[in-house]
């Protein structure tokens, strides 16, 4: 039965992070001026009450990693840290420019890219530089990404006085001959090290990524790399599926073929077995891909109520803006986006000229914030609802009819004015939220925007 739903469901779907998703932005509605009223708008609204957060992208690795779809920029020559966050904070200090008081500080994350390329002196440098003008709100979360390989004391030590309390490290699976195939050698004595100094230093969450579906992964490397994850008992885990876009991701995507990719058939086993190893350990799934302990603060967020989404993935606290800092990131206002040019050299030409470094956008109209709010609910709830909020929209009876195949299958329960998606359905959350998707419907594509589903 569970193979036949694969079949039938596994087809090229978002993984909404956002919406509307990022091939459907309306670039020709989208301007720099736009984007300023609806940030200051947000931020007029928001910052006293709850603050904001802040992603930095820090984009700079030694080596690449065939598994990655992020954006990176290969060197091994580490005097490029100092034009970088230069140009970080000269963007900083131009989005304070639009504010009439000081931000507050909810929650701030360094990803990359690696950010332990960067000294630990060059991030002490950075994050003094963003706080220096800033407030820190009562309850904040720092948290950065750590390579398990280059992550160092100094590093851990430093970002922890600086207010640091979470570190997440790319494990992605311990066995050799995955490794290879992604390029990214990285002994389990070198993770062992770092989730143990990092516990040993005072860090109160400590998370792991782990993804299924790598190319030549099997079973027994999945339940290897859980069986050994389980000795070192992280806080919080993300246990996701393999992304294999290579159309959008050049040359980054290499170092093995189609044909040494697990099955959806297998990918999805690999799926259920680890989940089964996890909760045997003592996981609790949260929202979709991700795990946690019930001592986790991420846990704690979704049995109250507050889970939260956005480009940063499951966030335990919603703040209604976030800005996005350095190339290529992504900044939301709730009530628009906006992403930095990807290109270094055309992200500090920008900042030369004292313009914000923005390359394209979207500005949410009505229907977007219906649809926004409805995916929200399903992808952090499992369930959403018409009844309140001004949530019903005129489409809504076709969405409905979409989603009468998946009730059938068993997949969520829809009822007057609600639907509800089922244990069976939640590794299909992807395809749920696909019926709301109304620029998806009605602006199908010619060529394939987004990785499977399953």
């Amino acid at each position: 039965m569970l193979h036949s739903l694969i079949n039938k469901y596994n087809v090229a779907g978002p993984r909404y992070t956002s919406y509307p998703t990022v091939p459907y932005w309306d670039r020709d509605t989208f301007s720099l001026k736009n984007w300023k009223s609806s940030l200051i708008q947000s931020f007029n609204e928001s910052n006293a009450n709850e603050g904001i957060s802040i992603y930095i992208h820090l984009p700079f690795c030694e080596s690449m990693c065939t598994f990655c779809g992020c954006s990176k920029r290969i060197t091994k020559q580490h005097s490029v840290e100092e034009d970088y966050i230069k140009a970080v904070l000269k963007e900083w200090s131009l989005y304070l420019e639009l504010f009439d008081t000081r931000p507050i500080i909810k929650e701030l994350h360094l990803g990359g890219g690696t950010p332990t390329f960067f000294s630990a002196v060059n991030l002490n440098r950075l994050i003094t530089g963003i706080l220096r003008r800033s407030k820190l709100a009562n309850t904040y979360e720092f948290s950065f990404e750590g390579h398990p390989n280059n992550t160092t004391k100094e590093h851990l030590q430093s970002l922890y006085n600086l207010g640091f309390k979470r570190v997440s490290y790319g494990v992605q699976d311990y066995n050799e001959t995955v490794q290879k195939a992604i390029n990214r050698l990285q002994p389990f004595e070198h993770v062992k090290h770092v989730t143990e100094l990092a516990r040993k230093i005072g860090y109160t969450s400590i998370g792991h990524d782990i993804i299924f579906g790598l190319p030549f992964q099997t079973l027994e490397h999945v339940q290897e790399t859980i069986l050994k994850t389980k000795v070192l008992l992280p806080d919080r885990l993300a246990f996701y599926s393999y992304a294999h876009v290579p159309w959008q991701k050049g040359n980054g995507q290499r170092g093995f073929d189609n044909k040494d990719l697990p099955t959806a058939e297998l990918k999805r086993a690999q799926y259920e077995l680890g989940k089964k190893l996890l909760t045997q350990v003592g996981y609790v799934e949260v929202g979709m891909d991700h795990f946690a302990l019930p001592t986790d603060n991420l846990y704690q967020s979704m049995a109250e109520g507050r889970l939260h989404r956005n480009f940063m993935g499951y966030t335990a606290s919603k703040t209604q803006l976030m800005i996005g800092l350095g190339v290529s990131a992504i900044s939301d206002s709730w009530y628009g986006f906006a992403q930095n040019e990807k290109n270094i050299e055309a992200y500090y030409h920008l900042l030369k000229e004292n313009i914000l470094p923005v390359y394209r956008g979207h500005i949410l109209n009505e229907e977007d914030l219906i649809i926004r709010k409805h995916i929200l609910n399903l992808m952090c709830r499992f369930k959403t609802s018409w009844e309140k909020d001004m949530l019903y929209f005129k489409e809504l009876p076709d969405v409905l009819k979409n989603l009468k195949e998946m009730q059938k299958d068993g997949l969520l329960i829809i009822s007057q004015n609600s639907i509800e998606v089922t244990k069976k359905g939640q590794p299909f959350i992807r395809n749920v939220c696909m019926a709301f998707d109304l620029l998806l419907q009605r602006k199908q594509p010619n060529t394939q925007l987004f990785s499977m589903t399953v």
